[in-house]
């Protein structure tokens, strides 16, 4: 089942531009999904639709199957199942403590305190944030600024969780630490949607990625098949993850082959390795 689907949306600003034409795209219940594409293609644009922060200039938007409808009662119910994380945390974090900042979700769909509260413990444990309840999130690292959002949208309880380069501006294991924690709330059922320009990241954790450029998805499938397409990687001016890129260049300037498609992993480069040395 597809529980965000969008069918030839259109987006247009007030002065005629258009962010997004004729976009179709589908996340599959239970997966991780990536949206690949360089800074200024459309990525962000796209997201804000999936729980109707943006209105689509025509075309539309399923959430579980429905169209998404634009009145506040209903976009609240959206709101709960699709949770968005902004690529920058400050942002999204306001409040004068981390606990409030979690607890803001819950409280306004009128939850008793004491749900209130069990959520945001539980939110905060989750995200290995336990502790940093009376702390102001601006004193707060990059990173945990990062997992105090993530909590947030977790208190929520949302199915569905929609992160805008959820590894922007954190240093490697501070990325990793991030990814590791989306992998987890997916192995737990939560489908999990990332964009990203960190074409490294994909291969270890999408099932399914879409390319995006100028507003127009231009390539979709396994990370296998997008990143065998080289051509249209280099066109949306993103390049192949290092050990595919290793490859290539070993098979053109050395031509020693470990056959095609490239691997896009340490471990997909590290079997083809050990293959070959064995013939």
């Amino acid at each position: 089942m597809n529980v965000i689907e969008t069918k030839e949306i259109l987006y247009e600003y007030p002065d005629g531009t258009k962010a997004l034409e004729d976009v179709n795209f589908k996340a599959e219940s239970g997966k991780i999904i990536a949206l690949l594409g360089p800074n200024g293609a459309g990525k962000s644009t796209l997201f804000l639709h999936f729980n109707g922060i943006l209105e689509p200039s025509s075309g539309e938007v399923l959430v579980n199957g429905r169209p998404i409808s634009y009145d506040k009662k209903e976009l609240m119910k959206v709101r709960q199942e699709v949770g968005i994380v902004f690529q920058n945390p400050d942002d999204q974090l306001f409040a004068p403590t981390v606990m409030e900042d979690v607890a803001f979700g819950p409280m306004n769909i009128g939850l008793s305190k004491e749900k209130v509260e069990s959520r945001v413990k539980e939110a905060l444990k989750r995200v290995g944030m336990e502790g940093f309840e009376k702390k102001p999130p601006h004193h707060l690292s990059g990173g945990q600024k990062k997992r105090v959002t993530i909590a947030g949208i977790l208190a929520m309880k949302p199915k569905i969780m929609v992160l805008d380069e959820p590894t922007s501006g954190l240093d490697p294991r501070g990325a990793s630490q991030i990814m590791r924690l989306l992998y987890e709330l997916n192995e737990e059922g939560m489908t999990i949607i990332i964009s990203t320009h960190d074409v490294d990241l994909v291969p270890l954790y999408a099932s399914t990625v879409y390319i995006i450029s100028h507003g127009n998805i231009i390539k979709e499938g396994s990370p296998q098949t997008v990143f065998s397409d080289v051509e249209t990687i280099r066109n949306a001016n993103l390049r192949l993850p290092r050990i595919a890129h290793l490859m290539e260049i070993l098979n053109k300037e050395d031509h020693v082959s470990f056959g095609k498609p490239y691997p896009l992993t340490i471990g997909e480069a590290r079997r083809k390795i050990r293959e070959q040395a064995k013939d």
